[in-house]
């Protein structure tokens, strides 16, 4: 059986290129399409989140556009409750670290918390400028 995977999540943003910004600084993740979106030439930037998977970062003009998508009326511009991004331990202590340093206020550990891959030693939470709810654990390797 072939594997399913998360291909992308759509986050809705005010300001993609401060939202880019911060994911790559703060987050570690790397920018696509950036520099095609700030010359017009694409309607969004995403930043990569794994080989298979990114967070595409919609600026909330485009939110009406959605509406036409049969089945999606209403829907454009809504939040989810949160993302989860998981990493190795190294990764996890790392993006704590600097989300601290970049004065990112994030929640007290969660353990055991469960997920894809069973259940996680550690969590956290934090939300990035747009007030969207990230996230991040690690598993046991």
């Amino acid at each position: 059986m072939k594997e399913t995977h998360l291909d992308h999540v759509v986050l809705w943003v005010n300001d993609p290129l401060a939202s880019v910004e911060f994911y790559e600084k703060t987050v570690g993740l790397t920018g696509e399409r950036v520099a095609e979106f700030a010359e017009g030439k694409v309607p969004f930037p995403s930043v990569r989140v794994s080989a298979r998977s990114l967070f595409d970062l919609a600026p909330l003009t485009m939110a009406g556009s959605m509406n036409a998508i049969p089945g999606a009326e209403g829907t454009a511009g809504h939040p989810v409750n949160h993302v989860c991004l998981a990493m190795d331990r190294a990764a996890f202590e790392a993006l704590h670290g600097r989300l601290r340093e970049s004065g990112v206020p994030v929640s007290p550990y969660s353990h055991n918390s469960f997920g894809a891959r069973g259940a996680a030693p550690r969590s956290f939470y934090f939300r990035d400028p747009d007030g969207n709810i990230i996230e991040a654990r690690h598993y046991d390797e």
